[in-house]
């Protein structure tokens, strides 16, 4: 029982000291590149935080340590996704993928990038930061809609199961659904394992609930606010204020009002989210990162 007890502890150690090292990348981007360009430094720094996560769903998977290593490369490079432990299984059925949703993610790549190429430059004579605004819209809709869902299909297709990153956000019937089904489900992973489960227990569910979304706020300031030398806490008031508005959806008094279903639930959705959105894409990022980096697209 002892030795058992110990080789336990050697294990922790072992993983905790893995974890570390893993969390020193981005420390070491920003000691090394934080004078670069900031747009330059920002798409750094976000590859690192990106690396990071990435690694740690990986070496904390058991199903990763029997992979092969063309499986293990595919998740490393070729996958957005944060759910090591279902990319990795090998027993569960995957639905594969229809054509209506080749098409829709065909049509998402396609408008990310006229959004991009098009129409944020025409917009950028009339408001810089309305086209910084639009531009990053077209970015994610490329990437995260885009260029990620074709990921997700071809993995399908393959016998993977990697569910798309975005999950048909806009058909979210409540804020609470919005951030734990739909937007960006790759960090909602990350943040359920790593913050919000380990917490639950300790804190409770409404505590829990709040540093995760502390958690996302921290890190959209290091990788939006740190690169723009402004905007500080803005991300991180963002997040906490959808922490705040998830828990009020929840109480009595917002069940009462209807919130979290219906019509009532979508508008509450898309009020709380779009509303305070120039809290999370700052003025300086959007001035001093995303402008000078379509400019930089465009001119290719």
């Amino acid at each position: 029982m002892t030795m058992m007890t110990q080789k336990q502890i050697t294990t922790w150690e072992q993983r905790a000291f893995t974890r570390l090292r893993l969390l020193a990348l981005p420390g070491v981007v920003v000691l090394l590149f934080s004078e670069q360009t900031p747009w330059v430094f920002m798409c750094l720094l976000a590859i690192s935080v990106y690396l990071t996560l990435k690694l740690l769903t990986f070496v904390d998977c058991r199903e990763a340590r029997n992979a092969s290593p063309m499986r293990s490369m595919g998740y490393l490079l070729l996958w957005p996704g944060m759910d090591a432990g279902a990319f990795f299984a090998s027993t569960k059925e995957v639905d594969l993928p229809r054509k209506s949703e080749w098409a829709l993610a065909l049509i998402e790549t396609t408008l990310g990038v006229l959004t991009v190429t098009v129409f944020a430059p025409l917009v950028f004579v009339y408001d810089p930061y309305l086209a910084g605004m639009i531009g990053f819209a077209g970015i994610v809709l490329l990437l995260h809609f885009g260029l990620f869902h074709v990921l997700s299909l071809l993995w399908r297709r393959a016998g993977v199961d990697a569910r798309p990153i975005m999950n048909a956000p806009l058909l979210a019937s409540s804020l609470g659904e919005f951030w734990g089904r739909r937007w960006n489900v790759a960090f909602r992973d990350v943040t359920h394992a790593y913050v919000f489960r380990p917490l639950v227990r300790r804190i409770g569910a409404t505590g829990a609930t709040m540093a995760a979304f502390l958690a996302s706020g921290l890190v959209h300031d290091l990788v939006i606010s740190l690169p723009a030398r402004g905007g500080w806490g803005l991300p991180t008031l963002y997040f906490l204020g959808q922490g705040c508005g998830v828990l009020f959806e929840r109480s009595r008094l917002g069940k009462w009002i209807g919130l979290g279903r219906g019509i009532a639930g979508r508008l509450y959705c898309g009020v709380v989210t779009v509303a305070a959105i120039p809290l999370l894409f700052h003025e300086p990022f959007i001035g001093r990162i995303i402008d000078p980096m379509l400019t930089v697209i465009t001119s290719l």
